[in-house]
């Protein structure tokens, strides 16, 4: 059963018999909006490169980034299956995808923020059906999803976390809009959210 997470909302990253999960799979997907008028009609959408990014934090401190130039973290507990330079499932499947091991996350680090930003620089409301979602990768059911809606004058998206609590881990949708090409350039917003 999937939780369908509003901004701001946490859920629990344990099983329904209580055993944590082991291996989880955050799913990325978008599609370029439609232009308007008849000549966007005749153009068609214009593809977008939407790129997702998990930063592995210890406490605030960024210790390791893993998107689709370090495709593995160093510690090889998180991994990227790949750039997409267009998108375009957008409906339900993952164009990108991050596949977090979260028995193998060292235990120094305690958050991990997904982030999604628009490498070739077009706003948000050239955007369409874009979603991030959590799947269990054992089982291939999906956990949680957080859509994006509204599109939007930014050109990133803070989308959501997980990280450690006294009860295992949690997974908390931000949804936080804001500015760059690259991870690098969100890290003033991302501090924020921690």
């Amino acid at each position: 059963m999937t939780v369908n997470l509003s901004k701001g909302q946490q859920i629990s990253l344990s099983k329904s018999d209580g055993e944590a999960l082991g291996v989880v799979r955050m799913g990325l997907g978008w599609q370029a909006a439609r232009r308007k008028g008849l000549l966007g009609r005749l153009i068609g959408a214009r593809d977008i490169d939407l790129d997702a990014s998990a930063l592995l934090f210890i406490d605030r401190k960024m210790a390791d980034v893993v998107f689709f130039q370090h495709l593995r973290s160093d510690d090889g507990s998180v991994r990227h299956d790949g750039d997409n330079l267009v998108g375009g499932a957008g409906q339900g499947g993952d164009d990108e995808s991050v596949i977090v091991d979260l028995q193998r996350v060292p235990p120094k680090v305690n958050q991990i923020v997904f982030t999604v930003n628009s490498f070739t620089g077009q706003k948000f409301q050239e955007v369409q059906n874009a979603f991030c979602r959590l799947v269990d990768e054992n089982t291939d059911q999906e956990l949680a999803r957080y859509t994006l809606t509204g599109g939007g004058q930014y050109t990133a998206m803070i989308m959501a976390k997980v990280f450690r609590s006294d009860s295992g881990w949690q997974m908390a949708a931000i949804g936080a809009p804001s500015h760059g090409r690259t991870f690098e350039d969100l890290l003033p917003d991302i501090v924020t959210q921690l």
